[in-house]
């Protein structure tokens, strides 16, 4: 199986790895074809896809924040049962994330992600694909290290509507296995820069922020 990274929307796999994105999320959480292109083109955001006997099977992007020492997971698709796919994804992107923080002289802090909670929401089928059920990702992620953020989360919808797309944890994997809580400097800064891409923000999104910005740290719990 192949790491390869995408940096372009004319790579004839970033249209096979489209296409498995709109397989298995909800449309909301789709960015359209045509906006790919400066995500893809900048430096920061590292979009990698798997790819087996010619086939996209599997995707991941990602990010690194050399000022914070953090990541953030923006999606791991598993296309397929029985490759492998989400245990080549975890350790290759890993192992790229190491060698960033190493050439910026700092240890990864820990990295970010979001989950849909199906205790909450249940209608999410992601295409079929049994790997990427929500009971089975919120089950990985927890076998990986990630914890959860406690506070109730809301993120804006990537169709820039000023929705506010309820259902999911900001779910946090820290270095140190034994950190209970993290710093909400950190969680405020990272969600505003994040998140700056999108300018039509819903109120609830606002308040949210403002209330993690009035205390100091946020419990990590077990997912």
């Amino acid at each position: 199986m192949e790491y390869h990274r995408i940096t372009s929307i004319e790579d004839p796999l970033f249209k096979k790895m489209h296409q498995l994105m709109q397989n298995v999320f909800p449309p909301e959480e789709v960015l359209a074809f045509d906006l790919w292109k400066e995500p893809l083109e900048d430096p920061g955001i590292r979009v990698f896809v798997a790819v087996h006997e010619g086939e996209v099977v599997g995707a991941t992007e990602y990010r690194y924040y050399e000022d914070f020492h953090v990541a953030m997971t923006d999606f791991t698709i598993i296309g397929q049962a029985g490759l492998g796919i989400g245990r080549f994804l975890a350790q290759r992107r890993a192992e790229d994330l190491n060698k960033l923080a190493e050439a910026n002289g700092k240890k990864m802090y820990g990295m970010f992600a979001e989950i849909y909670d199906p205790y909450r929401v249940d209608h999410y089928e992601f295409g079929g694909v049994k790997p990427m059920d929500p009971y089975v990702r919120r089950e990985v992620l927890s076998h990986l290290g990630y914890k959860r953020l406690d506070f109730p989360y809301v993120h804006p919808s990537w169709n820039n509507d000023g929705e506010a797309v309820t259902g999911l944890d900001l779910c946090f994997l820290p270095s140190d296995e034994n950190k209970n809580e993290l710093e909400t400097d950190l969680i405020v800064q990272f969600l505003r820069r994040y998140y700056a891409v999108l300018p039509n923000k819903p109120q609830a999104w606002n308040d949210m922020v403002e209330q993690l910005a009035s205390v100091p740290t946020v419990k990590l719990l077990p997912l």
